[in-house]
């Protein structure tokens, strides 16, 4: 009996452990809808209340109503998606073609890749600005997709290339001897074995371009192409003391993202584990 007692107590300890974790990194979130939902008189109430009585959704309706706020979803939700797309085309194919296709320097290559994604932002952005000035890239939905594309590919051939290199290469003979090419056995036979991997690298390519401020920031000077990011930010100047519309919106921001992890996370967790172990 004593030693189930001390075989238990790690465990209660440990969980103990855990909630406290998920309480101080959930607690910001809630304060955030929370927020948004308070009524006036309990804004800055002293001491400041963690519930309310009287829930007030108004602020999420003037959101709506006057700040553009779904044009600008609209907008973050188009460049999201292309920069994904693209971004897992090219790099599917970039990982596919360097585990099936040995050549001289195929590792120093690879590495550079990696290298590239390694540069700050803030170091690239100006002479990519004059680079797409000149290509009449500015305030275009292709434009932001090629900028956030540039830095998602690195990163997500790097992350692939476990992926399809621990598929076995019998598989792919097998379909090449039921007449199969190489196109149809990487679409038929390799994608689907990479799919947990795809779908990490699409996360992580997609939260990339949701989240970005700098880029859209340079790249956009039209109030109509204004992704959310840089909405918020200037919401926030706009709007000093509207405290619960400034979280109505950082809420809104964050559901997406929430939900994709929330719907994804099997695929996630398989994703980054056989990344880590292969």
């Amino acid at each position: 009996m004593t030693t189930l007692k001390r075989l238990a107590q790690p465990r209660w300890i440990l969980g103990i452990g855990i909630l406290i974790v998920l309480a101080v990194n959930l607690f910001p979130f809630y304060w955030m809808v929370l927020t948004s939902v308070k009524p006036g008189t309990e804004l800055f109430s002293n001491p400041p209340r963690f519930f309310t009585t009287a829930p007030d959704f108004g602020a999420y309706g003037r959101l709506l109503e006057s700040t553009g706020f779904l044009t600008f979803a609209k907008n973050s939700l188009i460049i999201s998606t292309g920069a994904t797309l693209l971004s897992i085309a090219v790099s599917a194919m970039a990982a596919y073609g360097l585990t099936r296709f040995r050549f001289p320097g195929s590792r120093a290559f690879t590495t550079a890749i990696l290298y590239a994604y390694t540069f700050a932002p803030i170091v690239v952005v100006v002479p990519l600005y004059g680079l797409f000035r000149d290509m009449g890239l500015i305030n275009t939905y292709a434009g932001m997709i090629l900028a956030y594309a540039s830095f998602g590919v690195p990163f997500s051939m790097w992350l692939l290339r476990p992926f399809f290199n621990a598929i076995p290469k019998e598989l792919e003979e097998a379909a090449f001897l039921d007449g199969a090419n190489r196109v149809k056995s990487a679409w038929y036979v390799i994608l689907p074995q990479a799919t947990p991997g795809i779908i990490a690298v699409s996360v992580f390519t997609f939260l990339l371009a949701w989240e970005d401020y700098l880029f859209a920031r340079v790249l956009i000077t039209d109030t109509n192409m204004k992704t959310l990011p840089v909405a918020l930010h200037d919401l926030q100047n706009a709007s000093l003391q509207d405290w619960p519309l400034l979280m109505a919106a950082a809420a809104l921001v964050s559901l997406p993202v929430l939900l994709a992890f929330l719907y994804l996370q099997k695929y996630l967790i398989a994703g980054w584990g056989a990344g880590a172990i292969k």
